[in-house]
């Protein structure tokens, strides 16, 4: 155990418990990442885990108070390392439901959370639109209020479960005393109006859907929030959850290294173990450096994250920025250092190498992030 990463007994508990899930769904992996769809032989794992019960608050089923950024972090690291199935399907739990615990009404919370957390209903946050990504500002989904009922028009895109969501959060204009707000309502998956396909498909398949919401009607109950002010939850929900795509990053790059540790210490060339020649120990001495200071520091922001989710959105982002960066670059050379073995299509360092390059993309850009985060730099100079 790494000093600098010391862990209360209760996150050790939840990291041998994903350690554990991961072997169990190691055989499976390769099939599940391949799959655009649920893959429910690992759901019904992820379930029987009872790990999905940490994303929802304990009063509806869940294993903290509130979800714990620590200690998704900590789960996801142990399962992108083996699936980033299984760690998609995970996570989403949270970042599809965490609008519903901080924002919805009792009665939605009981009907929903408790489901989370047994991985009995599926989670979508439905943002991204076809012509809208990181401007979420310019999305043209609206939520009309008419009487008793919200309807909801428009279309959503490439949103993580479409298709397979038990309902999706969906961010959409709404006036509201004659301005343009922002809202966030729940729309369960089978009401009237809701339709979905699977045009797309990523580079590391994903359970990916476009959805269209054409003038679907729920009960005015169902709005998460108060009117016009969705994307208060949008962040909330982005404030707790990004630094564990960091965690998700570390233990990528740590199956990658691990892979190529195996494959050098074990291969002759030239008369001596590959692992002793040229370039190689200094290629995975680096790698390891780079992996370890990824996760003393994402370890330490989640665990601020955890006690101050808004306040630390910052850190947040640079945990995510700095762990996705490094692990492109350690999938990279543990490939390199494979040679032609590092190339074997359906090989875990290959699903690895392609898992490794979406996370500098999606919940925030590394362009993205490096803007805001330098506005807030100078702003802080200039101030």
């Amino acid at each position: 155990m790494n000093p600098f990463h010391d862990l209360a007994p209760p996150y050790l508990e939840l990291r041998d418990r994903a350690r554990a899930l991961a072997a169990k769904c190691a055989p499976l992996a390769q099939r599940a990442d391949e799959s655009d769809s649920v893959d429910e032989e690992v759901r019904g794992l992820l379930s029987g885990s009872g790990l999905a019960a940490i994303q929802v608050p304990r009063a509806y089923g869940g294993h903290f108070e509130q979800p714990d950024s620590l200690a998704v972090t900590i789960v996801r690291e142990h399962l992108a390392g083996e699936s980033g199935h299984l760690d998609s399907l995970f996570a989403m739990q949270g970042i599809g439901s965490y609008a519903i615990s901080v924002g919805g009404s009792e009665e939605i919370r009981r009907q929903w959370l408790p489901k989370i957390a047994t991985m009995e209903a599926i989670a979508a946050l439905a943002l991204t639109e076809p012509d809208v990504g990181s401007d979420l500002k310019a999305l043209s989904t609206t939520i009309t209020a008419d009487g008793d009922e919200l309807v909801v028009t428009g279309s959503k895109s490439f949103i993580t479960n479409g298709g397979d969501a038990s309902y999706y959060c969906v961010l959409g204009k709404e006036e509201v005393d004659g301005r343009t707000g922002y809202s966030l309502v729940l729309v369960p998956a089978g009401t009237p109006g809701v339709s979905t396909n699977r045009p797309h498909q990523i580079m590391a398949p994903h359970v990916l859907g476009d959805i269209a919401f054409d003038g679907a009607r729920v009960p005015a109950g169902n709005r998460l929030g108060l009117p016009g002010k969705g994307f208060a939850l949008v962040l909330a929900t982005l404030a707790t959850f990004r630094v564990s795509v960091a965690g998700a990053a570390i233990g990528t790059a740590q199956a990658a290294l691990d892979d190529a540790l195996a494959h050098t210490t074990s291969r002759e060339q030239f008369g001596g173990p590959l692992v002793r020649l040229g370039p190689v120990p200094q290629l995975l001495a680096m790698s390891w450096t780079e992996i370890e200071m990824a996760r003393a520091f994402t370890y330490q922001v989640a665990q601020a994250a955890a006690a101050d989710a808004a306040g630390n959105l910052h850190f947040s982002s640079m945990a995510k920025v700095g762990a996705t960066e490094v692990a492109g670059r350690v999938v990279d050379r543990s490939v390199q250092v494979m040679g032609r073995f590092g190339l074997v299509r359906g090989s875990r360092i290959e699903r690895l190498y392609r898992a490794a390059r979406p996370m500098r993309v999606y919940e925030g850009a590394t362009e993205v992030l490096l803007d805001a985060l330098s506005k807030q730099l100078i702003k802080g100079h200039t101030s």
